[in-house]
């Protein structure tokens, strides 16, 4: 995945952990809740890898392009 997608996906499983949390504490439910938090996480890892391969990304951009600079 590239890092645009990874960030969309993480975003993604945020809200809906989110949604799952608060269903589950309206209905009392702990595991939804747990269900909830975990996805949370996970999507907040998922945004992390975005940032991380944009991160990559434009270091290696910056590089090339001095790189050829020097040329």
């Amino acid at each position: 995945m590239g890092s645009a997608s990874d960030k969309i996906s993480g975003l993604a499983n945020e809200a809906a952990g989110n949604i799952k949390q608060a269903a589950g504490k309206v209905t009392g439910n702990e595991r939804l809740q747990a269900d909830g938090k975990a996805q949370e996480l996970k999507g907040e890892a998922q945004q992390a890898v975005g940032d991380a391969k944009s991160a990559v990304k434009t270091g290696a951009d910056k590089l090339a392009d001095a790189a050829h600079r020097k040329l």
